[in-house]
């Protein structure tokens, strides 16, 4: 409750006590009583409201502060900016997650040349498909590997239509690691498999540093359209809550007008009991 609404309240209540002692019309007090009742009601809710829009702002500062160095910069340059509706950022959205999977989609498709390369070198086929542990008697394997993988569940996880496929090159290249780094890890260096998964390694590394570039500068595409969704949500949750903020203020004015007017109506009446006396 505001300062200047509080007042109003003590000296309402002393106005109709005094009305209550010098006016025998009880049904009168009892409307004006009514009147201040539902008066206060309605300032109880906008209360409420205010505190509800206070919070907000309260977030939002937390989190303007909690960000980079760089919003001072960006605040600057979003001021007057243009706010899309909902919609339009819906429809934006659906757009530009269309756009970066057919970037995405392209990235996975020169990865999947490198891959290739790799697997038509005459030293990939021990790494083409997974490790026949009991085949071959490799009865410590699973100990010592904690996640097995092998350059044919790769592709075919490329390949996948289920929507259980690879979402991002690099996760992609964490696995094409993974295999040449436990063959590394299972046989002693020296081996034929050790020096094989090596080199492999070595030169799917030469490959990969060439394509790395262009992973990189999508991740920072991505993550900046990302902050531009975000702002814009930010924008138009600010512009909703300027809307309340405006409309609690129009009902508060309102409420101090109704006010006034039954402070002006129980002074007249004391005034024309006092009179009577």
């Amino acid at each position: 409750m505001t300062f200047t609404v509080f007042l109003f309240h003590l000296h309402f209540k002393n106005q109709m006590e005094t009305v209550t002692m010098s006016t025998p019309d009880i049904a009168e007090v009892d409307q004006f009583r009514c009147r201040v009742d539902e008066i206060f009601q309605k300032i109880d809710k906008l209360e409420k409201k205010v505190n509800e829009v206070e919070q907000f702002y309260l977030n939002a500062n937390k989190k303007k502060k909690s960000s980079s160095k760089g919003n001072s910069i960006r605040e600057e340059q979003d001021k007057g900016r243009h706010v899309p509706s909902i919609k339009k950022q819906q429809q934006d959205a659906s757009q530009r997650e269309s756009t970066a999977a057919k970037r995405m989609q392209e990235l996975m498709r020169q990865f999947g040349t490198i891959l290739r390369q790799i697997s038509q070198h005459k030293w990939a086929w021990p790494f083409m498909q997974p490790v026949d542990v009991k085949g071959l008697g490799l009865h410590d394997y699973y100990k010592v590997i904690e996640k097995p993988m092998d350059l044919g569940t790769i592709k075919n996880q490329m390949e996948a239509k289920d929507g259980n496929g690879y979402k991002n090159v690099r996760a992609i290249c964490a696995d094409v690691r993974l295999v040449f780094d436990n063959a590394m890890k299972y046989n002693e260096e020296g081996s034929d498999v050790h020096l094989m998964a090596k080199t492999l390694l070595e030169k799917f590394e030469e490959k990969w540093q060439l394509l790395l570039p262009k992973v990189t500068e999508e991740e920072k595409r991505r993550e900046e359209e990302e902050a531009e969704a975000q702002l814009n949500i930010q924008l138009v949750r600010e512009a909703s809550h300027a809307k309340r903020v405006q409309a609690i203020s129009n009902e508060l004015y309102e409420v101090d007008t109704h006010l006034e007017q039954l402070r002006e109506t129980v002074v007249q009446k004391c005034r024309l009991d006092q009179q009577s006396f």
